[in-house]
């Protein structure tokens, strides 16, 4: 997937894939479109260059609601006339439930729902108790070399957990994740920019894919959005409504929307490979991008005028989240 449509693409940690700059979820999106809607949203998106979709396996754990999630996506694909070829597909593994239910069995499941027969990369993560680092390693590996996805990455894991992954895969000889997902936002930053992650972004250890830079629609300006959203242990919500009025001035002075300001902020931290968010109508994708202009014409000035509204709650001591 080559940079012909506008949106230009970053590679995705070291030895990753080359992915485009946005990325479109799956989180209460697909099942929230009447059909026609979807397949001209995805046809809109890959024609824009937004080539990469994060498409999740629900079938346990907090979201368990979400499980059609796939299918949909499966479905949208197909209708839309989209080759295998045409497209990123990233993935995800849980631990909510692992080893019981095994990665081998997430991946059937999710492959199956969408009807191909590998992804290009996936992301593991949410665990609520210790992991076992290396059986998760030695895992992904065995999935890797059964030709499921190329590449792997994490999703908001404790630091700790994620030197000894990186530390056990070098010893061993494994694949080792390449990225990070994490949450990540104009009021949320110390996981991704403080002492937790930001020595392996600055290292090059690793590629940042920026998920919730919204904050579930509240920086974009729905302070008290209907839909729900993420979990959020650090409980910093009244920071982010908050924020948000600041986000909205910042917008207006640049004749942007707060949604542009929100992942402009994002791109124009060279860390971020990739902006992962979700639209369910074709106006908000492209509104979402015009933030490459914002963020190629305005991006350290955005930033700096921002930067007073960085808490430090949004992690525990130990940088869980």
């Amino acid at each position: 997937m080559g940079e012909t449509s506008g949106v230009p693409v970053r590679q995705l940690g070291p030895g990753g894939p080359r992915v485009p700059l946005f990325a479109l979820g799956s989180w209460n999106t697909w099942d929230r479109m009447d059909t026609d809607d979807a397949i001209a949203l995805l046809r809109h998106a890959v024609e824009a260059g937004v080539t990469m979709f994060d498409v999740a396996h629900y079938n346990m754990g907090p979201h368990a609601e979400q499980a059609r999630t796939d299918i949909i996506f499966g479905e949208v694909v197909r209708a839309a006339g989209l080759a295998r070829e045409d497209y990123h597909l990233c993935g995800k593994l849980w631990l909510w439930e692992y080893p019981t239910t095994s990665f081998e069995q997430q991946m059937t499941t999710s492959l199956d729902r969408i009807g191909v027969d590998k992804a290009d990369s996936v992301v593991v993560g949410d665990y609520m108790s210790p992991p076992d680092i290396p059986a998760i390693v030695t895992d992904v590996a065995e999935q890797i070399r059964a030709g499921r996805f190329d590449h792997w990455g994490v999703n908001n894991w404790v630091a700790a957990d994620l030197e000894t992954a990186l530390e056990f895969a070098a010893r061993e000889g494994l694949p080792a994740p390449v990225f990070a997902q994490l949450k990540y936002s104009i009021a949320r930053r110390t996981m991704a920019e403080g002492q937790y992650y930001g020595g392996y972004f600055a290292d090059g250890k690793l590629s940042m894919q920026a998920s919730d830079v919204f904050e579930g629609g509240i920086l974009a300006g729905r302070k008290f959005p209907e839909r729900k959203i993420g979990a959020d242990p650090g409980g910093i919500r009244d920071e982010i409504r908050a924020a948000a009025d600041v986000v909205a001035e910042v917008a207006t002075r640049y004749e942007a929307t707060a949604a542009q300001v929100a992942i402009a902020f994002c791109l124009a931290n060279p860390a971020v490979a990739n902006v992962l968010f979700g639209v369910s109508k074709l106006s908000q994708l492209e509104d979402n991008l015009g933030a490459l202009r914002l963020a190629n014409e305005h991006g350290p000035d955005l930033r700096a005028a921002l930067e007073p509204l960085w808490t430090d709650r949004a992690v525990n001591a130990d940088g869980s989240w």
